[in-house]
């Protein structure tokens, strides 16, 4: 009986782990969000600087991110008419790599994390730090970092 009980609350703890680790429920649940572009007080408008289509990497990824500079000199991301998958720690990075060089030339080119996904689904801004040089950065991808994968990726030009 003694073991018997023993096995059943390792067992709890194993299969906690495993839900915390994959989050599979993730999978079925979808966050929408519908971000305003960040509003603009002087006359001159935002301008564009980079911009790129997403291209589906590991899963299902489409939209169009664009890095704007607006009328106060900050740098914004913006994802438009995007979707992906959901996923446990899912991240938007700026990357030095190529498109073409999958997830591990992601690691060695350098990165610059903008913080999680705010949502899988819907048009959302990011802030770009302010000494970011972006003529380093060639791409926007959507990064699983509890897995090390790369979801989708917008070579940017």
């Amino acid at each position: 009986m003694k073991n018997r009980n023993m096995i059943i609350g390792i067992g709890v703890i194993v299969m906690a782990g495993l839900w915390y680790a994959f989050r599979p429920e993730l999978l079925f649940v979808n966050k929408q969000v519908n971000e305003q572009f960040p509003s603009q007080q002087a006359t001159a408008g935002p301008v564009t600087v980079a911009k790129g289509n997403f291209k589906s990497l590991a899963h299902e990824t489409k939209g169009f991110a664009t890095i704007y500079k607006l009328a106060d000199g900050k740098q914004t991301l913006r994802l438009s008419e995007f979707e992906t998958s959901n996923g446990p720690d899912v991240h938007v990075y700026l990357t030095g790599a190529e498109v073409e060089k999958g997830s591990d030339a992601i690691k060695t080119a350098g990165f610059v994390d903008l913080g999680s996904m705010k949502g899988n689904k819907g048009d959302q801004n990011y802030d770009i730090p302010a000494d970011v040089d972006l003529s380093k950065y060639k791409s926007v991808t959507i990064w699983c970092a509890r897995f090390g994968v790369n979801f989708g990726i917008a070579p940017l030009s």
